[in-house]
């Protein structure tokens, strides 16, 4: 599977972040750090709050982050019917636009079950 999405995903994540982060530039580097800073442990459990970053991605429509944030689910151990349940939410709060987007996202989920 070298050539699958997901593959394909974390390699262009992991290269572009490094080119990223060698450009040493303040305001880039807070930014990524406040976002690692968010989804840390704190008054919400880590596991809500990548639904929850999922179900935004999910609204806003942004592929990649709904990748990075199905892949961390699967990672924490979301299940396919709490999955699921994002997917509902995300739905109802995006709208029908939501559904190509959530299309990709059950395909990723199928894909990273395949690994387990």
């Amino acid at each position: 599977m070298s050539d699958s999405r997901v593959d394909e995903f974390n390699s262009f994540r992991e290269k572009m972040n490094a080119k990223i982060f060698d450009a040493n530039n303040k305001v880039i580097n807070r930014y990524f750090n406040l976002d690692t800073n968010a989804y840390m442990e704190g008054g919400l459990d880590v596991k809500t709050k990548e639904m929850m970053g999922l179900v935004a991605s999910m609204v806003l429509r942004c592929d990649d982050c709904i990748s990075y944030h199905v892949g961390q689910c699967h990672e924490i151990g979301v299940t396919e019917e709490e999955l699921f349940e994002v997917f509902s939410i995300g739905l109802v709060v995006g709208g029908s636009i939501v559904i190509p987007h959530m299309r990709r996202a059950v395909e990723y989920w199928e894909e990273l079950k395949a690994r387990s």
